[in-house]
């Protein structure tokens, strides 16, 4: 299938590299394995994402740290900036299991608890307007997914397809279609989108010059990438990645 023109690119932009020490300060379980957490601090002042699929990296220190050397020091994972104001910021985090430094600490910590925030160091802005849009990935995506689903215009051609363990899983996002839901049970993570992407045919295009974005755990790239492909879509007009790889500890 022929590419067809886009009407929108995506710009690289680079950002400011600052490292921030805020503090844990309230936390929500939107499902019994998802929680949103609240952290403060005046350090958060100036803080931006300009784009929805922005990665900062959260520092998961013991404590108060007296450098960036220190703090760069502590375990750490990246993670989507939800959303925030000039002295707070939201994340929201997958939990599976206790396995690993950064859900446990989110499920656990007790409220005042330190962390560290670095970056954004670099941003991938959508600029245009896109004719259509096609969102999808697991629980680790889904603070993108509600980024992008916010920008998408009332009427536009949209679907948003999103793995979760059950319907338990499930949370509420906030989007001008209706989300479609995909529960993998025991099946290994990715699987269900998986063959939700395989399925789909040239003819099942979401519509006209789409804006596509694909994560979840690293097998979905080669997926992904291939339905770019069917669909006609330039890969640098679209965003498919591994947001974690199984058998190792999740950076998402």
């Amino acid at each position: 299938m022929p590419q067809v023109k886009s009407g929108y690119t995506i710009e690289r932009q680079g950002l400011d590299l600052r490292f921030r020490s805020v503090t844990l300060a309230n936390r929500e379980w939107l499902a019994p394995n998802y929680v949103r957490v609240r952290l403060t601090g005046s350090d958060l002042a100036g803080f931006d994402s300009p784009g929805a699929d922005d990665h900062m990296r959260l520092f998961f220190a013991a404590g108060p740290t007296s450098s960036v050397e220190e703090l760069r020091a502590a375990p750490s994972r990246e993670y989507t900036p939800l959303a925030w104001g000039d002295d707070w910021l939201d994340v929201e985090f997958a939990i599976h299991g206790d396995e690993g430094i950064a859900a446990p600490w989110a499920a656990t910590a007790p409220i005042g608890s330190f962390v560290g925030v670095g970056g954004p160091r670099g941003s991938a802005v959508i600029t245009g307007t896109p004719g259509s849009w096609m969102l999808v990935g697991d629980e680790t995506a889904i603070p993108a997914i509600r980024r992008f689903a916010a920008l998408i215009p009332e009427g536009t051609p949209a679907r948003i397809v999103v793995e979760a363990v059950s319907a338990s899983d499930e949370v509420e996002i906030d989007a001008p279609v209706d989300v479609e839901w995909l529960h993998r049970g025991d099946a290994p993570a990715g699987s269900a989108l998986i063959a939700f992407l395989e399925n789909l045919k040239a003819a099942d295009a979401v519509g006209d010059d789409p804006f596509c974005f694909i994560a979840a755990e690293q097998s979905i790239v080669k997926p992904g990438r291939a339905l770019l492909e069917r669909w006609g879509v330039d890969v640098s007009k679209a965003v498919v990645k591994g947001y974690w790889k199984r058998g190792e500890a999740a950076s998402k």
